[in-house]
């Protein structure tokens, strides 16, 4: 089996602590970015004041209030800025992106790009952005018929990853999908012989494939709403 290299790095691990889940209009509250080589493991981090109250159900969660955002934040503006010039750094060089359910994170941080007026990810690259692992993604994929849930923790517990530090802080969820996609490449051997970008069009066919799915079980189901996107790792700008 020929090992094409890229599962020994570097990586570049992303993930966003929000006001909520709708990624058009809640804002990003914390990020982390963690550049990991084979060799090193380099984390940065953001915690920025939204400019909006941060509720009290997401604050439970990721431990940031209002009030403490506001008090020891940094401004939006700034914050995204550097956010988005780490990862087009390194989506130039080629270095995949590695973020859990990335059509969240990487979807909701262009909409904040473009609330303040800055270049999308896609508008600095000039493309579409890729390479993108998502360790959700490839978990639906290549694990397809296991029953249970597919949260970063339900993976963290499959695979027997700890960490220092809770889930839902940015940069402790960055470290544990790292390393939830270095166990998965072991459990399956066969993604580390798939070059990137057949492995990312590999993702966006499969997370394609579950949502239309997933959708048609809904509508068996008679449950209303408008199921999952099929659209990865970026869901499309809306007109207007």
């Amino acid at each position: 089996m020929q090992d094409t290299g890229w599962s020994s790095g570097p990586l570049v691990g992303f993930d966003t602590e929000t006001t909520g889940v709708d990624v058009r209009s809640d804002r990003i509250v914390t990020a982390a970015v963690v550049l990991r080589t084979a060799l090193t493991t380099e984390v940065r981090t953001w915690l920025i004041d939204p400019g909006v109250e941060i509720p009290a159900e997401a604050a439970a969660i990721h431990g940031v209030t209002t009030e403490h955002a506001r008090a020891h934040g940094v401004d939006p503006a700034g914050a995204l800025e550097e956010i988005a010039a780490e990862l087009v750094t390194h989506l130039r060089d080629d270095v995949p992106v590695v973020a859990y359910n990335a059509a969240f994170d990487l979807t909701l941080l262009d909409a904040e790009l473009s609330r303040h007026g800055l270049p999308t990810l896609p508008e600095r690259l000039g493309r579409p952005v890729s390479p993108v692992l998502d360790p959700l993604v490839i978990d639906r994929w290549q694990d397809r018929y296991r029953r249970g849930k597919r949260r970063l923790g339900d993976l963290c517990d499959l695979y027997g990853i700890t960490g220092d530090g809770d889930l839902h802080s940015a940069d402790v969820d960055v470290l544990a999908t790292l390393d939830v996609l270095d166990a998965q490449v072991l459990r399956f051997p066969d993604l580390r012989s798939v070059a990137l970008d057949a492995l990312h069009s590999a993702q966006r066919d499969a997370h394609r494939a579950w949502a239309e799915n997933f959708n048609a079980w809904r509508e068996r189901q008679g449950l209303e709403g408008p199921g999952a996107s099929t659209a990865w790792p970026v869901e499309p700008r809306r007109a207007g």
